[in-house]
């Protein structure tokens, strides 16, 4: 990364209604290639994003997902997702895949550009966390972090990107601040390069950090009428002060510390549509803005919790996708410039001081060498001071076991439900079981004896 450098990250997310492979279209020029948008806002020529990042939540059926057949899926995901980019990147720029990740059906893929990113990309790391009953993974978290090297080989910068699924419903709200916490103590990762700890670390030991996902938090049930959601966007941002998430993290400072948003409220409410409609809410549930995007950078100051150095140059939905009650949403951000990232020089011995008792012992030391410039890491408020959880994995292997007994259970009793299949397994058994009554097994009719192997019955 080149001093004074500003990266574009694209994000993406989409709650695709548990499709499968059903759930996306297969030309995704709206969702992922809004450069036209962009360039206008930017005042310059369309430019291709640095980094993509695209999140799904209910990827699959949750019985397939907590079986973990999500592979072939997440795979057919990424191919679509790296050919669309790519088709539609405009000087044609190729991507790479940084890392993928998927836990039930919470995904999160990563493309890094060729011709910059892609080729400086280092320790790479992907996490997941369960935060449903007893940590299954129905709800949780997964999230991939990586290392940008810096100029002259310095240690760059490091970027967290987390894809997240929390508790639904309008009256667990107190349920999703728990996920929230949850997912800070539970998705860990090792120490950064260049420090002495050897303790994993939370998600904010980061110089960018990008929080997104399906997150469930609605509009409290004190609005009046849910037909003023159709309002004007000129008119949309009376609803923010019945926003669950603004009033938890702006006003209350209970959750997401230290993130922030584009105007949310510009685009129509995300969820809850008829399947099939572009603009038709389903008034079974209250619409509201679950589906979000955060994030902050190392510039951002905690003494000015609402503003950031990181411009969003775009923030919407994408209302031409109906396979889903949820609407897909994408931001484009471009980031501050990058700081210097060089080798420092060996100080001089008049800038060196040392105590008396160690000057004897100074010349029997390893020479100092060039030290990298550290890591930037993000500015937190004081009194914020996220913790590792010292049973994190002992509560995701809990939760991981849960969902693949729950999972291949589900699955079978799924096989056995599936109309003529079950049937046919019926037959075959019924077959099976007259095969060996007629051998001389089972019941004798008029008879009192059972034959049942050498035992008996």
């Amino acid at each position: 990364m080149q001093s004074g450098e500003r990266l574009l990250v694209q994000i993406a997310s989409y709650n695709t209604n548990l499709q499968a492979d059903r759930g996306l279209p297969q030309d995704l020029v709206d969702w992922l290639a809004p450069t036209l948008q962009v360039a206008s806002f930017l005042s310059q020529d369309p430019r291709a994003p640095d980094i993509v990042a695209v999140g799904f939540q209910e990827l699959i059926p949750l019985h397939l997902g907590l079986s973990g057949f999500s592979k072939p899926v997440i795979e057919n995901r990424n191919a679509l997702i790296l050919s669309q980019i790519e088709q539609h990147a405009p000087n044609k720029e190729k991507y790479s895949l940084i890392a993928k990740v998927v836990n039930v059906g919470v995904a999160l893929l990563v493309y890094g550009r060729d011709d910059g990113v892609a080729r400086r990309v280092e320790d790479v790391h992907t996490q997941w966390t369960g935060c449903g009953p007893m940590y299954m993974g129905n709800k949780g978290a997964v999230g991939v972090r990586f290392r940008v090297r810096g100029e002259n080989d310095g240690l760059g910068e490091v970027y967290t990107f987390v894809c997240a699924h929390l508790t639904a419903h309008t009256n667990n709200l107190a349920r999703r601040i728990a996920d929230c916490h949850h997912i800070v103590g539970t998705l860990l990762f090792p120490p950064l390069p260049g420090s002495f700890s050897t303790k994993p670390t939370t998600m904010y030991s980061t110089s960018h950090l990008f929080f997104f996902g399906d997150l469930n938090f609605r509009l409290t049930d004190s609005l009046p009428d849910p037909r003023n959601l159709n309002i004007q966007e000129g008119q949309r941002h009376k609803l923010i002060k019945y926003d669950q998430l603004s009033r938890e993290r702006d006003e209350k400072g209970s959750i997401f510390i230290g993130l922030r948003e584009g105007e949310f409220w510009k685009m129509k409410c995300t969820y809850k549509y008829q399947l099939g409609e572009v603009d038709q809410y389903d008034l079974k549930r209250m619409p509201a803005w679950t589906d979000r995007i955060m994030y902050t950078t190392y510039t951002d100051s905690p003494d000015s919790p609402q503003h950031s150095t990181v411009t969003n140059a775009l923030y919407t939905s994408i209302p031409s996708y109906t396979a889903s009650d949820h609407k897909p949403i994408v931001s484009v951000l471009l980031l501050p410039p990058s700081q210097p990232s060089t080798l420092s020089p060996i100080p001089s011995s008049s800038q060196i001081t040392l105590p008396s008792t160690s000057t004897s012992s100074l010349s029997s030391r390893t020479p100092l060498l060039p030290q990298p410039t550290p890591i930037p890491l993000l500015r937190l408020p004081p009194t914020f001071h996220p913790q590792p959880d010292p049973l994190a994995n002992l509560k995701k292997y809990v939760g991981r076991t849960l969902d693949r007994i729950i999972g291949y259970t589900w699955w079978f009793f799924t096989l056995l439900a599936s109309g003529p299949g079950l049937l046919g397994m019926i037959s075959f058994g019924l077959c099976g079981w007259w095969r060996w009554r007629s051998a001389g097994g089972g019941v004798r009719l008029g008879g009192n004896e059972t034959s049942g192997g050498p035992n008996g019955v």
